[in-house]
């Protein structure tokens, strides 16, 4: 293992900072270069609709093909669309090839295809009726955080929809059975959730039946397994707002939950959904998590999370022993680590207030054996006054280093290739 980092914290009994000669420093100048051209309007919808918000994309198993997941044309949009579709699969080309997800997926956040090509997406908000926000959501702190946890049931037939807990006929009708292993599982107790934005009750919202959930689809939208309880909650046991989604090798399944501040952690569960443990608390320090936004694993198998709110990349084992952290990416909303180790990390809010050193918003690349930064595509957004997020929240590159950023405020996603 390469471990030559500027400013990286490893626990050994005891931790230690170390600084290899040479290395990346910590808030590297912004005047790498970009390797890249812009191509707008590189996917097509069909007629009549437009896209929502989007912090989710990934590449297909093929490596050429797209999914993303967007909020049904507003930035919680689904509910009140029950009939759109939010998951979405392109080809190469930007062509629409099929969609699914209508009147299941409340507010899409993250998303994850595994090694057998099922498609994974969190749904971090529910189905009770809020006050319009427009494209650009709260700072983080302001949108509250309940109680982490999660509980494992599966869910058989079904094609884009379904209620998760098996019971309730999906929009085509038929009723999805439980499959074996799918059982509630009690977690820690998680600490004092906040409220619910500024204002609201704590937790989950009275009356949510949808949403807060993790979704295992077929790659032609099946739903193989749902994490959670529909609605979420703030009592032990349930998730509320999780944020991204990764399966390890081996079938593991690791869950980023907390996306108000207060209860970041990562849950982890085996391949049937069981609940196994969960590393991390709120907080500053090597370890703990404000925001962690999205998930990531390199070659080595090492866990690369997002902590935005701690404008760092925090490195884990899959146990959950903390190896690093690297503030040299700005302050990460999306991760991405393709096969050959190169990182891309979407910095859509790092400004003076929120990250102060200057660093600029966009997508970074590099290098995840050692954590140097060599390219950076520059945030695409021109205006002033600059909205809290601008730039791509998610970002993946597929096989051919093409590189797609899903933007939330533009409402839009764009496909970068090399110059």
């Amino acid at each position: 293992m390469n471990r030559n980092r500027t400013k990286s914290f490893w626990v050994a009994g005891a931790v230690a900072l170390t600084a290899a000669a040479g290395a990346q420093a910590p808030n590297p100048s912004n005047d790498v270069p970009n390797p890249y051209r812009t191509v707008e309007n590189h996917f097509k919808l069909p007629e009549g609709r437009s896209w929502g918000a989007i912090s989710a994309v990934d590449i297909d198993k093929d490596g050429r093909s797209i999914w993303i997941a967007e909020r049904c044309g507003g930035n919680s949009g689904c509910p009140t669309n029950p009939t759109v579709n939010p998951i979405l699969l392109f080809d190469a080309s930007g062509k629409l090839v099929r969609s699914f997800g209508a009147g299941m997926v409340m507010s899409p956040h993250g998303i994850h295809v595994d090694r057998e090509g099922n498609v994974w997406v969190t749904d971090y908000s529910d189905n009770v009726p809020r006050p319009a926000r427009g494209g650009a959501p709260a700072a983080d702190g302001a949108r509250g955080a309940g109680a982490a946890g999660g509980t494992g049931r599966a869910a058989g037939a079904g094609r884009g929809g379904g209620a998760a807990r098996g019971t309730a006929p999906d929009a085509g009708g038929v009723t999805p059975q439980p499959a074996a292993g799918g059982r509630a599982t009690t977690l820690p107790a998680a600490v004092p959730p906040a409220g619910r934005g500024a204002a609201g009750p704590v937790g989950a919202a009275a009356g949510a039946t949808k949403g807060h959930q993790v979704f295992k689809f077929s790659p032609d939208g099946k739903l193989l397994m749902a994490l959670g309880m529909p609605g979420g909650s703030n009592d032990v046991g349930y998730f509320y707002q999780p944020n991204d989604v990764l399966v390890a090798p081996n079938g593991d399944i690791f869950v980023a939950q907390g996306h108000g501040g207060a209860n970041g952690r990562i849950l982890k569960f085996d391949k049937n959904g069981k609940f196994v443990k969960h590393f991390g608390k709120a907080g500053p320090g090597p370890g703990e998590f404000n925001v962690p936004h999205a998930l990531a694993m390199d070659s080595q198998g090492r866990i690369f999370v997002g902590d935005r709110g701690n404008n760092r990349v925090q490195l884990f084992d899959q146990e959950g022993k903390f190896l690093a952290e690297w503030k040299q990416f700005g302050r990460p909303s999306g991760v991405f680590i393709d096969k050959n180790d190169v990182i891309y990390v979407a910095d859509s809010e790092s400004d003076d207030n929120r990250n102060p050193g200057g660093l600029k918003r966009g997508i970074r690349i590099g290098n995840a054996r050692d954590g140097k930064v060599t390219g950076l595509i520059p945030d695409p957004w021109t205006a002033d006054p600059r909205p809290a997020t601008t730039s791509p929240e998610g970002v993946a590159a597929d096989a051919a280093g093409n590189v797609y950023g899903a933007e939330v405020t533009e409402t839009n996603v764009k496909q970068y290739v090399k110059k």
